[in-house]
C-alpha cells in the first residue's frame, strides 16, 4: 500500500473516531467526504484535458479544493491518476494545504477550537432554520451538525 492511501486511511480513522467519541459532528466527515470527491473530480478533469490538449484546471482551483478539505480525495487522485507528482512547487502547496487541514482538525479538538467550531455550527443552523423553506434540508442540517449525545458514547457504557 503507497503512503498517500496510508495516510488518507488513518486521517478518515481520526474522523470517524472524532465523530464516534463526541468531538465532532458527522458535518465535519460529510464537509470532507464532499470536498474530496470534488478534488478527485477536478483531477481527473485536469489530467483528462492535459492528455488530449485542452483547457486546464488551474492549480490554484487543485489547492482550494484541496485546502477546503479535499485533499484526502486529492491525494488519492494524485496516486491513482499520476497527476500533478512530479512538479514540486505544485507538492509544497498542496502539502502546506494538507499540513493546514490536519492543524485545523487537531485545533477543533482543544477547548478554543470546539468552543469555535459549536459556535459557527449554531449560526449556520440559525441560517439555515431561517432562510430555507424546506422541512427536508433543514432536518439533515440539523442532523448533521449535531454532536452524539452523551449517552452514546463508550465512556458511558458500563461493562
Amino acid at each position: 500500500m503507497s503512503y498517500q492511501r496510508f495516510f488518507v486511511m488513518a486521517f478518515v480513522a481520526f474522523i470517524i473516531t472524532s465523530y464516534y467519541l463526541g468531538y465532532t459532528p458527522l458535518f465535519i466527515s460529510v464537509v470532507f467526504f464532499l470536498f474530496s470527491l470534488f478534488a478527485y473530480f477536478y483531477y481527473a478533469k485536469d489530467k483528462k484535458a492535459a492528455i488530449n490538449g485542452l483547457w486546464r484546471v488551474k492549480e490554484s482551483k487543485l489547492h482550494l479544493l484541496a485546502l477546503c478539505c479535499g485533499w484526502p480525495g486529492a491525494l488519492i487522485a494524485q496516486e491513482k491518476l499520476r497527476h500533478k507528482t512530479k512538479k514540486m512547487s505544485f507538492q509544497f502547496v498542496f502539502w502546506c494545504t494538507v499540513l493546514v487541514n490536519v492543524g485545523c482538525f487537531a485545533w477543533i479538538h482543544t477547548s478554543q477550537g470546539s468552543l469555535q467550531l459549536r459556535g459557527r455550527l449554531l449560526q449556520f443552523e440559525n441560517l439555515v432554520v431561517s432562510q430555507v423553506k424546506s422541512e427536508f434540508i433543514i432536518s439533515t442540517v440539523l442532523f448533521s451538525t449535531k454532536y452524539r449525545p452523551e449517552s452514546m458514547l463508550l465512556s458511558n457504557f458500563k461493562p
